[in-house]
């Protein structure tokens, strides 16, 4: 019996990627938002408001009846109840599966706090009971991306150390960073943090 493929969500400041392991290019990639129905007293007593919420391009076109937030800052997650909402319509909606099924990659920003890293698991294990979870920063699975050049026969139980060595510069929509990585670690001390990207370019004029 075939192995249920992993699911893969990387959160980014301005944009989240998400869809299968092994494919070269992600399912969805959706505005890193979510729009929370604004505060009203039912009149259903089935309704449930806490499920009237949308993600990304949805909550945007949205944002008359519910209130836009922007879950992440910097790389950070910011909305912690958000980012749940944001994960559960990715996970039935977008990408239809059932959790439990599946193993998954998240992505995380250099230099994540524990805690920070403990409640992204804590999430995914107690709400959505996920079969297995890795979280990993951006630059090293980045770096393992690019040695692996799409063979999805590599591992890294069978790949030289020293392959995943080099310098990766992550330039997202909020933030840039520059990240030395030896044998597949991030040297934490050595990251170069540029509040400079993406959307500041965008919104550069002349």
């Amino acid at each position: 019996m075939n192995e249920p493929p992993t699911v893969v969500i990387d959160n980014g400041t301005g944009y989240t990627k998400m869809g299968y392991a092994g494919n070269m290019d992600p399912s969805y990639i959706v505005p890193s938002v979510v729009g929370k129905t604004l505060a009203k007293k039912s009149t259903n007593k089935f309704e449930n408001l806490d499920m009237d919420f949308h993600i990304g391009e949805e909550a945007i076109a949205n944002q008359k009846t519910h209130q836009i937030s922007y879950i992440l800052k910097s790389g950070q997650i910011e909305d912690w109840d958000g980012i749940e909402k944001f994960w559960h319509k990715s996970i039935y909606s977008k990408l239809r599966c059932e959790p439990e099924e599946h193993r998954f990659i998240l992505t995380e920003p250099p230099m994540n706090t524990p805690e920070n890293r403990e409640q992204m698991a804590e999430i995914m294990f107690e709400t959505f009971g996920v079969k297995g979870l890795f979280i990993g920063v951006q630059a090293t699975l980045a770096l393992y991306a690019q040695v692996c050049g799409g063979d999805s026969s590599k591992s890294l139980t069978n790949m030289n150390p020293m392959d995943l060595t080099g310098c990766v510069v992550d330039s997202g929509d909020g933030v840039t960073h520059v990240f030395p990585v030896s044998a597949g670690y991030v040297i934490g001390s050595c990251v170069k943090h540029i509040p400079l990207a993406g959307r500041d370019i965008t919104k550069f004029t002349l």
